[in-house]
């Protein structure tokens, strides 16, 4: 069976709202893939992240901020005959989105990018001190492409 294509915007959000990390993948100057976990926030145009300033990741983006990351969510393991190995299979909805790493340093658009963030994972807004702003890395991916599977489902 082929997985289906969700190109319903109801459907991709409430993969996105079920999901707890995303995986960024990324390539190396060397060319080597290179994926990590992170939490995130999204709207309708970004996927928003931050972390330390320094690091491998850090590195490799702004090198070369394309990035493609992928979710995953509502996975339930099936099977047709449980002595048939061929016949287990992983149900699951999916989706990928294809950008490039926008840095942000504006203090008034990396709160508004922390607590949708916050919002994902707290459920409200925070309010950031100064250090805290200065500290924290901030980045966004446009959403340039998304695509979604659904398998099973």
């Amino acid at each position: 069976m082929k997985p289906r294509q969700i190109t319903d915007p109801k459907e991709i959000k409430s993969v996105l709202d079920a999901v707890d990390c995303c995986y960024v993948s990324m390539v190396t100057p060397e060319g080597s893939p290179y994926v990590v976990p992170m939490n995130f926030g999204y709207d309708e145009e970004y996927i928003y992240l931050h972390s330390s300033r320094i690091g491998k990741k850090i590195d490799i983006l702004r090198h070369n901020p394309e990035v493609c990351i992928a979710f995953s969510a509502f996975h339930e393991l099936r099977y047709q005959s449980e002595k048939v190995a061929c016949s287990w299979s992983m149900k699951y909805k999916s989706i990928l989105v294809y950008g490039k790493v926008e840095f942000v340093e504006e203090p008034e658009v990396k709160v508004e990018m922390l607590n949708a963030m916050m919002r994902k994972y707290a459920g409200r807004d925070f309010t950031y001190s100064a250090p805290a702003l200065r500290e924290v890395l901030t980045y966004r991916v446009k959403i340039e492409k998304i695509e979604g599977r659904a398998y099973r489902y």
